[in-house]
């Protein structure tokens, strides 16, 4: 099994491909299943990428992360796991949910070496009081195959999709739920007790090639919030999807993978 030994954590990371490197950051709780899950498919036409999927500090297979205490440490472990991977090299980055929280933080410490950047359902107010949400409901429901699920599977399901059917099942049970199992619940709640960083991170410009991903049903973190540091971006795609809670990715795969590609387009055109 591949690992970095970086200060405060034995960062567990799987490498596919070669060429220019992407760092791909997942959420809160789940592990690296739920980056490597929905972009590789991106990837089948376009390999000459090095895609760098890593398990943040208490979630999937990374170790040795006791002394982190918040999401400033998180970051600075994020920081010191790319400096170790790719040293003196330009990159780009993609994250998820809390991904997309450590993602900007990212970008404040190396803007100059990051070539562009792609937020998935991104974190964008740590507090959740202070977030601007939707009312959660389901939009499509296959009740028949619901039927074939446990109580207790139905309840997890439609508390996290808003499309309920066989497809985004197997998904969610593959990618999200089977990282959330071994995630070490204890370390979290440390982790969100401390949830924000210290300082300022959405103050910055960066004028890469960028593009947001936001589910119109998303009563996670929503999607009004994002618009906050619209400006910020000078050269990013807002997409706003509906049929689309926070696992947007999954509950509208087309048109996140054409996103995603039209992302990857704008980068190479950027001379990245």
């Amino acid at each position: 099994m591949p690992y970095c030994k970086v200060k405060n954590a034995n960062i567990y990371y799987e490498e596919i491909g070669k060429g220019k490197p992407i760092i791909m950051i997942h959420g809160f709780t789940p592990d690296h299943r739920l980056m490597s899950g929905c972009m590789e498919p991106i990837f089948e036409d376009n390999s000459n990428w090095r895609r760098i999927y890593l398990d943040l500090p208490g979630m999937g297979q990374t170790k040795d992360y006791d002394q982190i205490c918040n999401s400033d440490d998180m970051l600075e472990t994020v920081i010191n796991f790319i400096e170790t991977l790719v040293p003196n090299q330009d990159y780009l980055i993609a994250g998820e949910s809390y991904g997309g929280y450590i993602t900007r933080g990212i970008i404040n410490r190396h803007k100059d070496r990051i070539g562009g950047a792609a937020l998935i359902c991104p974190l964008i107010i740590p507090e959740h009081k202070r977030r601007i949400l939707p009312e959660h409901f389901v939009v499509h429901c296959d009740r028949a195959f619901m039927d074939t699920l446990s109580e207790e599977q139905i309840s997890d399901f439609s508390a996290n999709q808003v499309v309920l059917n066989e497809y985004n099942w197997k998904r969610y049970s593959e990618e999200i739920v089977s990282g959330c199992k071994i995630a070490d619940f204890d370390f979290l709640n440390k982790i969100q007790r401390n949830y924000g960083f210290s300082t300022n991170i959405d103050e910055l410009v960066f004028d890469k090639p960028t593009v947001f991903t936001l589910g119109r049903q998303d009563a996670v973190v929503g999607y009004i919030d994002a618009f906050r540091i619209l400006d910020n971006y000078p050269r990013a795609t807002f997409a706003v999807l509906d049929r689309a809670g926070h696992n947007l990715q999954i509950e509208q795969t087309l048109l996140f993978e054409s996103l995603m590609r039209e992302w990857l387009e704008r980068v190479t055109e950027f001379g990245f």
